[in-house]
């Protein structure tokens, strides 16, 4: 008796491999730029951290009335400058404000060199490992008297 086995043959098996080639070569493409989306995203957030913070922030000033020099967010002190949190890097400014994480444990890398207590400061953050550093990132400028803080988005180089 004589029995036939069922299979794929040679041809048919390098086929599929040769479909499933082609198939990959024009899917890897739409995921490749992940890493730029994310750092984009990422910058994103931070933004509306800041913004949230520094809102929360100057209606606390606000409610404290008096103009205090500093409000109490989570146990932690803010220092103020014209009822808006101080462009500096560390806690008590607007990067405690808003949850930022910086340093080797940190989420972000801080251009300091504009900081300050001032009106006029400005402290940019910048995501780790961005490409183009200078082309994404959120900068925040401690503002005038009267004025609101700028707030400024670049994510042109992530």
């Amino acid at each position: 008796m004589r029995t036939q086995q069922g299979g794929f043959t040679l041809i048919e098996l390098v086929m599929v491999i040769v479909i499933l080639g082609i198939l990959a070569a024009f899917a890897l493409p739409k995921f490749s730029n992940l890493t730029g989306d994310a750092r984009r995203a990422q910058i994103q957030g931070a933004a509306g951290a800041i913004k949230s913070a520094s809102a929360i922030v100057r209606a606390s000033y606000l409610a404290a009335g008096n103009n205090p020099n500093f409000i109490v967010m989570e146990g932690q002190n803010i220092n103020l400058i014209n009822g808006y949190p101080r462009a500096r890097n560390g806690a008590n400014s607007i990067l405690g404000a808003a949850g930022i994480t910086t340093g080797n444990q940190g989420d972000f890398d801080v251009d300091t060199r504009n900081q300050g207590n001032t009106a006029g400061s400005v402290i940019v953050v910048q995501p780790k490992g961005a490409t183009d550093a200078t082309n994404c990132f959120v900068s925040y400028t401690a503002p005038d008297v009267g004025q609101a803080p700028v707030i400024a988005v670049t994510t042109t180089g992530c």
